[in-house]
């Protein structure tokens, strides 16, 4: 489905309109406006509303949230109830045809992920710190009892030295120096022309190479869209001529090219240089 344009405005009333319906529901805790909206990159035409709705206990039921769309005028399309990534609904505003893209985080679960980067340091195998970057960037938009305003304050503190050691040693490895990596299942499948698996193979090995370079800049992850311009926008470490060589990748994995090694190898040769320099 098209998206129309809308104003910026009208995308924030709208966000706001909605935060002051959910806030009417007891279990609902906080209201938070995040996304292309609060991540510093332009918003365009197809550039949905992302709100995260933290609820206290329990599920928050179906008929509610479909009472919140018709109280706002009625969708075009709807899908409530989404278990794919977590639970949410998505729909398009009747009115301004804006996408609306909605989830239900625990108060617990936000906690506990915060507390594992945090505290604990934990890295994850890509996006280690994306629940950290939208805590930290989120705009609050309704806060009952003033949970996330804290919370949020807690995130407002420099990257710690010990998660970004932790995200590198994790991650980096598994690009092509140890046998299961990345690169090497690349290289055992381009003979077989497994283009399904190869291209599998790429996705994670760029996910965990994005997760590698933020870390890298101690800058907290921010999400999995637009990599490329939020890497520049927001990594001044970075390998020369990143979005060309990214783009080559891509380009040889699509159709399984033999060149595809040498392209992963020179983007990962970039990074590893970037982390040598700290070492030499």
């Amino acid at each position: 489905m098209e998206a129309t344009m809308a104003a910026p405005e009208e995308a924030i009333i709208l966000a706001q309109r909605m935060a002051d319906l959910y806030q009417d529901y007891a279990q609902v805790e906080a209201v938070t406006l995040n996304g292309s909206r609060t991540s510093g990159v332009a918003v365009d035409a197809r550039s949905d509303i992302d709100l995260e709705v933290y609820t206290a206990k329990g599920e928050f039921p179906l008929e509610e949230r479909r009472a919140i769309v018709e109280r706002l005028g009625g969708a075009t399309r709807v899908n409530l109830g989404l278990r794919f990534w977590g639970d949410g609904d998505i729909w398009f505003d009747a009115r301004s045809g804006i996408e609306v893209d909605v989830v239900y985080p625990s108060q617990r679960s936000t906690e506990e992920e915060l507390d594992h980067t945090l505290r604990q340091h934990l890295p994850s195998g890509a996006y280690s710190t994306c629940t950290w970057h939208s805590v930290r960037t989120a705009h609050i938009l309704f806060d009952r009892r003033g949970w996330f305003g804290q919370l949020q304050a807690w995130s407002d503190q420099p990257y710690p030295p010990e998660l970004r050691r932790a995200i590198i040693d994790h991650n980096f490895p598994i690009l092509r120096d140890i046998i299961p990596s990345y690169r090497y299942n690349v290289e055992k499948s381009l003979p077989r022309r497994d283009l399904v698996f190869i291209n599998n193979e790429v996705t994670w090995l760029l996910a965990c190479y994005f997760d590698v370079l933020f870390a890298f800049n101690q800058v907290p992850h921010p999400g999995s869209k637009r990599l490329l311009e939020q890497a520049a926008r927001l990594c001044p470490r970075r390998p020369q001529d990143l979005a060309g060589q990214v783009t080559e990748v891509l380009r040889l994995s699509a159709v399984g090219d033999a060149g595809l090694l040498t392209a992963i190898d020179r983007l990962v040769d970039g990074l590893e240089g970037l982390l040598g320099e700290e070492v030499s």
